[in-house]
């Protein structure tokens, strides 16, 4: 799957949104917005998108997956579906839970099924890399190989690489998406509609509307 192959799915699933004029949950200004959520009701997308995280890794004798909740245990399951498929051996599909600091942990006895074994890890969309990077801690740390981790989407690749991950990287697509303060939005300085569907866009005019009075 090339790169514009995986962005033409997000877009037709929503997942990928241009030409906007978005308020995202930083307060900056975006004309283009990822909505990692929109594509997951899409089986037979997410499907589409999961052997093609497969098939990158289907040489590398890969015994389980574990993906970050909430969108990473999708992630997971079906590229370990489709691995198994390929492989014509088991694969495990794991998942990580978040706890009250933020870290990402091995529960229900999970710890014990990666342990001793070849591990790739994915993620849905990069920000900052960190909740991928607390995954493969939490893998290491149990006695997992972390062979490869893999994303749908790298947000910042100049700064997200294997050694923020802590493992090998490979992502479908690399997005540098503008970002402005109000004062420099050029969607603001043309009177761009807000769009109040997506970020903090019912938020932000909410918030002008009660400073204005």
């Amino acid at each position: 799957m090339t790169e514009q192959e995986f962005l033409e799915i997000l877009k037709e699933t929503g997942g990928y949104i241009t030409g906007s004029h978005i308020v995202a949950t930083s307060g900056k200004h975006l004309d283009a917005y990822l909505n990692k959520d929109a594509i997951y009701p899409h089986t037979r997308a997410v499907s589409k998108v999961c052997k093609a995280i497969a098939e990158l890794f289907a040489h590398d004798n890969i015994e389980a997956v574990v993906g970050p909740s909430l969108g990473g245990i999708i992630l997971s399951q079906w590229t370990a579906y489709h691995l198994s498929e390929i492989t014509e051996n088991e694969v495990l599909g794991i998942y990580t839970e978040k706890t009250a600091d933020k870290d990402q942990i091995l529960t229900r006895g999970y710890d014990a099924l990666v342990n001793g074994k070849r591990v790739l890890v994915v993620e849905d969309i990069l920000t900052t890399g960190g909740s991928l990077a607390k995954v493969v801690r939490t893998i290491k740390a149990a006695g997992g190989e972390v062979i490869a981790a893999c994303a749908m989407v790298n947000r910042d690749p100049d700064k997200i690489d294997e050694h923020v991950i802590g493992a090998p990287l490979k992502t479908l697509a690399s997005l540098r998406l503008p970002a402005w303060d109000e004062a420099d939005c050029p969607m603001c300085k043309n009177n761009v509609p807000i769009n109040t569907a997506l970020g903090k866009g019912r938020t932000y005019l909410a918030e002008r509307k009660v400073v204005s009075k």
